[in-house]
This record gives structure tokens, C-alpha cells and sequence, in this order.
């Protein structure tokens, strides 16, 4: 897939903000940009199956940020500020033009914060089931903390990167499915068999990101990011260092620029309360906050571009396409364009 990319036209790059390196792919053209920033513990290449449809409208950018891929690791240093001022660099220097930005995760809520700090730079977001409240203290620790003991199970298993068994993560996961009804537990027979090939892996290509061809596609790319992610990233949000920077009702009160709310599949469970990335309720808060936002709701995984590819795309593309939108994006920086509040 990544040898399709390539030939397909894309190119890697770095980009140093005087801070930090930011690993990029971009496909050079003169059309609409559009940028891509994926979720905690995953990199450009999540996009991959997406890329190169969104490359016929979109000079399409997908952005390892910092912590990821092949992006600088700060351990000690990540909060909402710094690398919402990373990825603010990252338009004003490489894409120089407003985009529309599509952010999953905690990608969306990054998507979130530009559009709320550096709006001239932002001609509309897209928040990929973006974790809007729901990833805010005391909330996301206390009454909804499915993700955040996911992110505490990250730092105790795999939180040593000189001194870890990447296969760890899965060990002692619990995946609420079915509404809740029943819990999916990994086999320790099968992590077992992770662990080994890991390690075989690692001991013939000491240094590299873990990438084993026989692998699942998924499972492959899991390994593959996790390898090559800084688990203080997690940490940051565990311990609280991470919430600097973005206060989410206050963020959505200033974004002027045309949005898209993507909202994947959710439910609550009597012992981890959301199970997901928002429920109705927070839906219901975003649109109050921001009255021209709009909202689909997709029966899909949290990372819907990976598990539902062709109806991102046409999402993407349909939100796009509109005349509000297509105005911004082709304005230059700066330019005064009626809001959709205006």
C-alpha cells in the first residue's frame, strides 16, 4: 500500500518548526489543500486507503504529529498548546492557504484548536468522532474513563520504551461489544504468538519500526505506529499535563469557519460509562455552541476512515464541494469571507 501511495504521486518530507520535526506525505498540486491529522498512537499512514481518492479535488497532506511516526519525540513536553502550535507552523510555512482540516480523535480536537487560534489558516474542520468533552477532566477520569484507563493501560504495559514487549498492549485489554452485553478479551496463546514474532522482529531489524508482512493489515499497522509512539504522549494525559491549552466550550465558541461533526458508533456501559468517542448530549452541546455545524452520524468504528474508507471520502467530498466551503478555501489568507454567524 505505502509502494501505491508513492507511485500514486505522494512524497514524504520533514518539516522543522524550531521545536520539533514533523514527518509529512503530501501529493504536490495546486488544488484545495486539505490535511489530515490522524488519532493517538497513529500515523499518516492510517489514511492510507483514503489518500489517493482525496488527492483527485485536494492537495492532501497526512501529518505525523509530534510523539508519532517519524515526527520528534518531547517526552515531558505534550499538551494541547504545543502541539496545537506545532500543526499551527505546519499551515503558515508548508501549506500557506487556508485548508479544510479533518481530524480524528484527538486529531479532531487538534482540528479544534487551530480553528479557534489560527482561523486565518482555516478554511473548515471536520472532527472525526473527535472526543469533544468527553476528553476533558474530571469527566474523562472519573464518570466516562473507558479511553482513559486504555491510555493508563498504555503507560503500565508499554510506558518503557527501553524496556518493553510491545505485545503487552493487548494483554488484559477488555472490549466492551454488543451494547455492552458482552466483554472480548485477547487469548494469551494468541499474544504470546504476537510477542514472538515482535521479537523476532526487533532482533533482526534492531532500531526500526516493528513491520511484519504476515501479519493482519490492521494488526500490522497497530504494531507498526505503536513502535514507533511515544507513550509519555499518553502519560501526559494520564497524569493531566496534556489539557493545557484547550478548553473545548470555549473553543467551539470561536470557530467561524464551516464544520462537520462525524460521529461513529457509541454506547454507555454500567462500569466504564462511555463507550466511545461522544454521546447525543455532547452532539446536542457542539451544535448549541456552534449553530451552524453540521452532523452524520456513520455506523462505524471510532477511526471510520479506516473502517468505512468510501463513506469518509464522501463525506469529505460532499462537505467540501460546498459553496461556503470552496469560498474559504479559495480565498487568500487574511481575506474577509461572510460566515455562516455573519
Amino acid at each position: 500500500m505505502r509502494r501505491a501511495i508513492q507511485n500514486a504521486g505522494f512524497e514524504e518530507h520533514d518539516f522543522t518548526t524550531g521545536q520539533v520535526v514533523l514527518h509529512y506525505v503530501v501529493k504536490p498540486s495546486h488544488k484545495p489543500a486539505l490535511v489530515l491529522i490522524p488519532a493517538q498512537m497513529g500515523t499518516w499512514e492510517s489514511y492510507q486507503h483514503v489518500l489517493v481518492p482525496l488527492a483527485r479535488n485536494y492537495q492532501v497532506f497526512a501529518v505525523d504529529i509530534r510523539g508519532h511516526g517519524q515526527s520528534t519525540w518531547t517526552p515531558g513536553n505534550y499538551s494541547w498548546a504545543t502541539v496545537g502550535q506545532d500543526m499551527a507552523a505546519f499551515l503558515q510555512q508548508v501549506v500557506q492557504r487556508p485548508a479544510l482540516i479533518s481530524g480524528n480523535s484527538s486529531g479532531g480536537l487538534i482540528a479544534l484548536w487551530l480553528a479557534a487560534n489560527v482561523p486565518t489558516h482555516v478554511a473548515a474542520i471536520v472532527l472525526e468522532d473527535a472526543p469533544v468533552f468527553s476528553a476533558e477532566m474530571p469527566r474523562f477520569r472519573d464518570r466516562d474513563r473507558f479511553v482513559y484507563q486504555g491510555l493508563q493501560h498504555i503507560v503500565a504495559t508499554i510506558g518503557n520504551p527501553r524496556d518493553r514487549d510491545l505485545a503487552d498492549y493487548l494483554r488484559g485489554q477488555v472490549l466492551p461489544v454488543d451494547n455492552g452485553r458482552r466483554e472480548r478479551r485477547m487469548p494469551d496463546w494468541f499474544v504470546t504468538l504476537v510477542s514472538w514474532s515482535i521479537r523476532r522482529y526487533q532482533a533482526a531489524h534492531p532500531g526500526q519500526p516493528v513491520e511484519i508482512a504476515y501479519f493482519p493489515g490492521p494488526l500490522r499497522l497497530l504494531f507498526k505506529s505503536l513502535s514507533a509512539f511515544d507513550p509519555d504522549f499518553s502519560r501526559a494525559f494520564v497524569d493531566g499535563r496534556f489539557y493545557e491549552g484547550l478548553d473545548h466550550t470555549e473553543a467551539l465558541k470561536k470557530v467561524r469557519c464551516p464544520m462537520l461533526v462525524l460521529h461513529a458508533n457509541w454506547f454507555r456501559h454500567p462500569k466504564y460509562g462511555l463507550v466511545g468517542a461522544m454521546d447525543d448530549e455532547d452532539r446536542a452541546r457542539i451544535q448549541q455552541l456552534v449553530p451552524h455545524a453540521q452532523y452524520q452520524k456513520i455506523a462505524a468504528n471510532h477511526v471510520i476512515h479506516t473502517f468505512k474508507p468510501a463513506t469518509f471520502i464522501q463525506a469529505i467530498e460532499a462537505f467540501g464541494e460546498q459553496e461556503a466551503v470552496q469560498q474559504r478555501l479559495k480565498a487568500p489568507l487574511g481575506a474577509h469571507i461572510a460566515t455562516p454567524l455573519q
